[in-house]
């Protein structure tokens, strides 16, 4: 009997579906490598193997129409789709969201049309005609698609505004300070918090932001780096909304003067959710800022981040240090702890003893030790690091180099024997280490203990669906000629705005890195306090791509705007 490689897609029987990957390979659409690397990754993880090659890249377009291929089915496009407002109406949020299907019109036959990734699901069918009391014809969509559909079209602003009306009814009637209407268990209040929690965790926001104002609350969401008005609310809730955040993170709701933090665990959409939370005093009242943590989400690995292919040999060169610090720098956002975490990703847990020191832990690794920041038990990252180094470490990440005392253990670690990770708030690798020796710490420390520096920023991606050419500006053709020496490529792009980015032009970000890896002639310049210039000069020298050309690379490959690079990564 013949036998089969376990990385071979197997022969189709006839009379059966042909293989998807052995379609998308016919297409053109996916290298057989790509194919075996998606069913090696679907043994250890048993997602539909679409979902595997999409995760490698191959597009979402290009799946969907060799999966219609197999069923005999046209794919329906749900981001160019005008969805009926009436067929809307006959499915429930609720159901829609449960079994995966988006309602599109009415037929002349009275016959509902809704997508599904299942259309040959006959149960689906059969419990979506007894809801809808009519019967139904499933078309074929993407999950992807269907997904953001359904947050597109079943927000939750009409229920967050039944919600408001009941509040100030409660209100009004009560005759009372509003501070107390978060209290009850039942109040409005409630449900527009985790309303407001829910439509921004479906809105991919990273942060949200209430800010009261002279005359209402205003409602922001920051989505791919940038802020969104999301919802203005009457101005006498804002207390109630803040006190009832504050008591689900276990903060003083009486205290309205002192700046505090504090943090929420919740699960929305069955996706298990850090919050932290963070208020400040300002004129017209507390202002509150929500950071949501995706613990639910996966680990990017370090192929993934974006890193070039030079930058990849140097990063991968530092972390196999067996001691010495590595930096990752750049400012509040800009992806730091996702790559720290990529790194940890890359080292050997079994024969190495990983600790952490984390605020907040927001990976959970298996066969690594993390400790959460607790200020109120005295654990903070000094303290914490004191403690890790009687553990007999072998490999300390520490999440973030904010004082002296802090960055004095981390230099002594990394001198002691130790490879140590951390991240810093700094403009650029040179940056970095000037904060050090900003900091009070002797230079020649820092230029022993110093292995590299990655600085990084994301930038936010051209929309795939909507992406075009554009004629770039004045100022923009400048910077990039003086970054590349030339003028932008014929086909720079830009998005138009469609239903998938919300109209922004813009969907999702990756990364732009410099990576430096601290050689004799830097740490001799570093020793004598050679200036920003000085250091930066040695450093292209010795082969550094700078955070500019890095940019440029993605403009090269069409993936963002010389606008989105001049606003992220541009430094005087």
């Amino acid at each position: 009997m013949k036998l089969l490689r376990r990385d071979a897609v197997p022969p189709a029987v006839p009379g059966s579906r042909r293989p998807l990957g052995e379609l998308l390979v016919e297409r053109g659409a996916a290298s057989a490598a790509t194919v075996q690397a998606a069913l090696r990754r679907q043994r250890r993880d048993p997602r539909h193997l679409g979902d595997h090659l999409l995760d490698l890249g191959v597009a979402e377009a290009e799946i969907l129409a060799a999966i219609g291929e197999q069923m005999g089915r046209t794919a329906v496009d749900l981001d160019q789709e005008t969805i009926e407002e009436e067929a809307l109406l006959a499915v429930d949020a609720a159901f829609a969201r449960a079994r995966g299907v988006v309602p599109l019109r009415l037929d002349e036959k009275g016959r509902l049309h809704a997508a599904t990734p299942t259309p040959d699901d006959t149960g689906l069918a059969a419990a979506l005609s007894a809801h809808a009391e009519r019967p139904v014809v499933l078309e074929l969509a993407g999950p992807a698609a269907v997904q953001r559909a359904l947050d597109r079209h079943y927000t939750v602003t009409e229920r967050v505004q039944e919600a408001v009306r009941r509040a100030v009814d409660a209100d009004r009637l009560s005759r009372g300070p509003a501070e107390v209407l978060p209290l009850r268990a039942d109040a409005p209040v409630v449900q527009i918090v985790d309303l407001l929690l829910t439509q921004g965790l479906r809105d991919r926001a990273s942060d949200i932001h209430l800010e009261p104002q002279a005359d209402h609350l205003r409602i922001r969401f920051r989505v791919d780096g940038a802020l969104h008005d999301f919802q203005s609310l009457p101005r006498s809730l804002a207390a109630p909304i803040s006190s009832r955040l504050k008591i689900l993170a276990n903060m003083d709701i009486v205290d309205r003067h002192r700046s505090q933090d504090g943090q929420i665990a919740v699960e929305l959409d069955g996706r298990a959710i850090d919050i932290r939370v963070a208020t400040v005093e300002t004129i017209w009242g507390e202002k509150v800022v929500l950071r949501l943590l995706d613990r639910s989400r996966s680990l990017v690995p370090l192929a993934e981040l974006g890193l070039g292919h030079l930058e990849q040999e140097r990063l991968r060169r530092i972390i196999g240090s067996p001691y010495g610090l590595l930096i990752v720098s750049g400012p509040t956002g800009a992806g730091k702890t996702t790559t720290l975490y990529s790194a940890l990703n890359e080292l050997d847990r079994t024969t190495r003893n990983i600790t952490t020191i984390e605020d907040p832990v927001e990976y959970q690794f298996a066969g690594i030790n993390q400790i959460q920041i607790n200020r109120l038990a005295g654990m903070t990252f000094a303290n914490g690091l004191r403690a890790i180094l009687r553990q007999d470490p072998d490999v300390i990440l520490v999440g973030e180099v904010r004082d002296v005392e802090t960055a004095e253990i981390a230099i002594q670690s990394a001198l002691t024997g130790h490879l140590v990770l951390c991240s810093l708030h700094a403009a650029d690798s040179i940056g970095a280490l000037h904060r050090f020796l900003d900091m009070g710490i002797e230079p020649f420390l820092v230029a022993s203990a110093v292995v590299g520096v990655v600085a990084q920023r994301l930038v936010r991606r051209v929309c795939a669906r909507c992406s075009t050419t554009y004629e770039p500006r004045r100022e923009e053709v400048a910077f990039y000629q003086s970054v590349r020496g030339s003028a932008p490529p014929v086909e720079t792009r830009t998005g138009s705005g469609c239903p998938r980015c919300a109209r922004t032009g813009f969907y999702d970000r990756t990364g732009v890195f410099e990576c430096l890896q601290l050689d004799d002639r830097l740490r001799e310049l570093v020793v004598h306090r050679a200036t920003h210039a000085e250091l930066r000069e040695a450093a292209v020298a010795g082969g550094m791509r700078t955070l500019q050309e890095a940019g440029c690379d993605v403009i090269d490959a069409g993936g963002t705007t010389i606008a989105e690079v001049m606003r992220t990564v541009y430094i005087i």
